[in-house]
């Protein structure tokens, strides 16, 4: 399975905003109403969190993922009226799956987490100083190409530690052993 890359992120932006703009210009024209742009979110985060999947070496839990997705996403259409928590119920929830698909630290979450407030944030002010849809999706989902430069695991001192000592206790020698095995077993499926 290929390994998501920044230039594919970069193609992935490009693709999203022709999407995303030639589909709100179609929709719009041929429906009326608010939940358009809603229906836009929700195609965009949908296709993004297959786009992740695909990329992941993850194998379990991709159905149950995009489950979640599903009913996160409609109960969050009936049931939230701001756009704006709708978009934030979105990306938390593309930054859930990145989190679970391609890190194993919490300190790899959260920069997962700031680098997707950053994209909300340039995509509004990008919207705010342009009023381009396209812009404003180009911008978001170019920042988001970034996400394969954060680590898998951001290295904990304890990890390290842990690795460098060579106790002669055979409780630690046997500890050491397992947590090897388990690891390898884990990194395996």
């Amino acid at each position: 399975m290929k390994q998501a890359t920044f230039f594919e992120g970069v193609g992935i932006a490009l693709i999203a905003s022709i999407a995303g703009t030639a589909g709100f210009i179609v929709l719009s024209s041929v429906f009326a109403g608010g939940g358009i742009f809603r229906l836009l979110i929700a195609g965009m985060g949908l296709v993004y969190i297959l786009y992740l999947l695909a990329r992941s070496q993850e194998r379990v839990g991709r159905v149950t993922a995009i489950a979640i997705w599903l009913i996160v996403s409609l109960a969050s259409w009936l049931f939230v009226p701001s756009t704006l928590l709708y978009i934030l119920i979105q990306l938390s929830m593309v930054w859930l799956v990145r989190s679970l698909y391609f890190y194993s630290s919490v300190l790899s979450s959260l920069a997962d987490l700031a680098l997707t407030g950053i994209g909300l944030a340039v995509a509004i002010w990008t919207w705010l100083t342009t009023r381009s849809l396209f812009l404003s999706i180009w911008c978001f989902f170019l920042v988001q190409a970034l996400f394969v430069l954060i680590p898998r695991k951001l290295a904990r001192t304890r990890d390290r530690q842990a690795a460098y000592s060579h106790s002669d206790d055979p409780f630690e020698r046997a500890h050491r052993a397992a947590e090897m095995a388990l690891r390898k077993l884990i990194s395996t499926h």
